[in-house]
Formats: C-alpha cells, sequence, structure tokens
C-alpha cells in the first residue's frame, strides 16, 4: 500500500508526524478528544463537529467498517480525524466498505500513526485548541502561521453552515434487527398522532427517528426560522436539536427561542418544547441565563449524569465544548434537572409553569447507551397533555 505523510499541528507548538489515510488535502478546525470506544461512524457524521479535528482515545479504530444505515446527517461536517492504529480490514457483517474509502468520499483529511495518549494529554492540561491536519505541508513555521490566522471557537456562528436549507417532512422510524439484516422502517402508513417540528441547527437523524418511532408526524424547519413561521405550522410539540459552535453566537435562534416562550407564556394551552445539546444551550440564553466554554468539553459515550429527581445515574453520549452557567439560571424561573458527575456542570433544566424541558447530553444514543430513552417519553406525555386540552377523543391510551 502507498502511504503517505500527514502532519497535525496544535498552536501549543506541538506537532505530531504520521500516516495520511484518509482525504489528501488540509484543514483547520479546533482539536477535541472523544472517549467513545465504538460509534466512530455517527461521530464522523455529527455536524456538531464542525469546526472541529476530532482524536479518538479508543487507540484501534475502523474494525466494523461503515455502512449507510450509520449516517447520521446528510454529510461529514468534521474537519479532521485522529487515531492511533486505523483498521484497513472490517470484520462486522453489516460493513458495506471500510472506513479509509468513507474518509476519502466525505473529503475528511486523517491521521494515524501518532502517540494519541500524549496528544490527549496535551489537550486536557492545556485545553482544546486551534489546530491543522495536512497532508500537503509539511512545514511547521508555516502551518503555526496558518493556525494563527484562523478563528478559534468562541464567538462562531457555524449553525449556518450545517443547517437545512429549506423544510422538509420525515417518516422514517429506527434501525431495526430483523432476519439477519438491519433495515429502515417507513412509518408512512402509521398515523401521527402528533405534529412536531423540529428546528434544525445540526441535527443527528436519530433524535428524528427516535420521535417517529412515537408517533410523532415531522416537519423539519432551518434554523432561521422565526417564531411566528412555526406557530403558524400548529405545532403540537417544538424539538430543539443539537448543533455546532458557540451558542452566544447564534442570536437569531436565541431570539426566535424568546419569542416562541413569550407566545406560550400567553397562551391558555402552551405547546411543549424540549431541547437537545446545542438547543439546550440555547434554550438557556432566551431564558435569560449564559453560557462558558469548558476547558476540553465532554466528548464521549460513557459521561456519568445524576437526575436530580430520581436520583438514579444515567451514563450518557455527550458532544458539546460549551455548557449552560448553573448561576446564571439561579433566580429564574428554572429548576435544575440533571448533573454531571465528573465535574458538576449543568446537565439539564425544566420551565416551573411552562412545558419546557432540555439536556446537554443525547438522548437519542447516537452513538451511546440507551438510559435517556425515556426523555422522549416525556416529551411525548407533555404533547398528549397538551392535546387533551385541544381535543379529549383524540388521546390515545
Amino acid at each position: 500500500m502507498n502511504k503517505t505523510k500527514a502532519v497535525l499541528a496544535l498552536e501549543s507548538g506541538d506537532i505530531f508526524e504520521g500516516i495520511s489515510f484518509g482525504y489528501k488535502g488540509e484543514r483547520l478546525g479546533e482539536v477535541v478528544f472523544n472517549t467513545s470506544m465504538t460509534g466512530y461512524q455517527e461521530i464522523l457524521s455529527d455536524p456538531s463537529y464542525k469546526g472541529q479535528i476530532i482524536v479518538m482515545t479508543e487507540p484501534h479504530i475502523g474494525n466494523v467498517g461503515v455502512n449507510p444505515d450509520d449516517q447520521e446527517s446528510r454529510q461529514s461536517f468534521c474537519e479532521g480525524f485522529v487515531v492511533r492504529e486505523a483498521s484497513p480490514i472490517t470484520s462486522s457483517w453489516r460493513a458495506q466498505e471500510s472506513l479509509e474509502p468513507y474518509l476519502i468520499a466525505k473529503q475528511i483529511p486523517a491521521i494515524e500513526g501518532i502517540d494519541t495518549r500524549r496528544l490527549t494529554k496535551i489537550l486536557r492540561e492545556v485545553g482544546a485548541m486551534r489546530g491543522i491536519l495536512s497532508a500537503i505541508d509539511f512545514n511547521p513555521k508555516s502551518l503555526l502561521k496558518k493556525i494563527e490566522d484562523s478563528p478559534r471557537m468562541t464567538g462562531q456562528d457555524l449553525v449556518k453552515d450545517v443547517t437545512c436549507k429549506s423544510a422538509y417532512d420525515w417518516s422514517h422510524g429506527e434501525w431495526k434487527l430483523s432476519s439477519a439484516a438491519i433495515h429502515r422502517e417507513d412509518l408512512d402508513s402509521k398515523k401521527s398522532p402528533a405534529k412536531v417540528i423540529v428546528m434544525d441547527f445540526g441535527l443527528k437523524q436519530n433524535i428524528l427517528r427516535c420521535l417517529t418511532e412515537r408517533g410523532c408526524q415531522i416537519h423539519v424547519v432551518p434554523a432561521k426560522a422565526s417564531a411566528e413561521e412555526i406557530m403558524k405550522l400548529k405545532p403540537e410539540g417544538i424539538m430543539l436539536s443539537n448543533g455546532p459552535g458557540d451558542p452566544a453566537a447564534v442570536t437569531y435562534a436565541i431570539k426566535t427561542l424568546q419569542n416562541l416562550i413569550a407566545m406560550q407564556e400567553d397562551s391558555a394551552n402552551p405547546v411543549p418544547i424540549f431541547g437537545i445539546c446545542l438547543g439546550h444551550q440555547l434554550l438557556g440564553h432566551a431564558l435569560g441565563g449564559g453560557t462558558f466554554k469548558l476547558k476540553f468539553g465532554h466528548r464521549g459515550a460513557n459521561h456519568p449524569v445524576k437526575n436530580l429527581k430520581t436520583g438514579k445515574i444515567e451514563i450518557t453520549s455527550q458532544n458539546h465544548g460549551f455548557c449552560v452557567d448553573i448561576d446564571s439560571l439561579a433566580s429564574k424561573s428554572v429548576e435544575l434537572t440533571h448533573m454531571n458527575l465528573n465535574d458538576n456542570t449543568l446537565e439539564g433544566l425544566r420551565h416551573k409553569k411552562l412545558p419546557l424541558f432540555s439536556v446537554q447530553y443525547h438522548p437519542e444514543s447516537s452513538a451511546g447507551p440507551h438510559d435517556s430513552r425515556y426523555l422522549f417519553d416525556d416529551f411525548m406525555k407533555l404533547i398528549h397533555k397538551h392535546k387533551s386540552k385541544e381535543s379529549p377523543k383524540e388521546v390515545h391510551a
């Protein structure tokens, strides 16, 4: 096999030389690490990684290949991929191709053969930082100059780069294991008792699948949809998706959520709202709170979160570099519902009067455990309660 050189440089001046196994190009981005042992395709296709170069702490990546069923978005938005060892051999019956052709097709530069333990330690001690992954430029001075000229993550609105261009409907349910094959179940023929409008800030498609499985009629709208446009669609529930970048920079979405909340406060029968990840952060801003940047973020499929109401501990999938400031919400009409046990940061909130709640982590469990799927059920209970006030005969047992 023909192996070519690749270099990863950090703004700290640290430079790692390895082997290129993806797209033979060059990308700048914030270098972050993910502690997941599996689910690399879901990670690569998560729009929340726009503007970031992903470092996998699991040393052996690629052994299960890739397949269309595990893709989480229309394309892959991350800037680069870093692993200790990339497996050229796939051993999963679901794989349709190996990882390297996928990376080349998606134009994702990737590097293997570097000490990812040392790299992760640097990122933990210094924090996530700007970097460049290149298979075409190996000059340290040139690489560092490019990094210095690149923007920092703070202040960047990356939602505009990943949101859908126009509204669309969704009707596909979750993947099912049946007859020794995984197939996509189309639920068009099933009655959809609840109309949910999903604001796309960079959504993962498994959120839509989880909602469809629960009988929702899904209509996805772009991030810049106004509150008036959303309410004209007569939603029975509103979902705020995950997404990339600094939530404080997405001012248009914060304004829309403020208007939506004001409309619900004036309504005798408010529409339930559920936010995930960036949706949670934007909701925090709309409720009068603020956000701050974490040193190296939470990214992985094994983060412990405590449900403050039940006392139960959930193992969760996470991917965020910003966090809602607990103190900024202390005097608001909001109660805290979930807490991260690693660093005691906020993981969930609920409005004290309105049917409105959100979590920082990913209950759609892609990639990750299913401990938090109950949140979709909680959302449906609020929707059914809302529907019963309008038309009691339509309520389903």
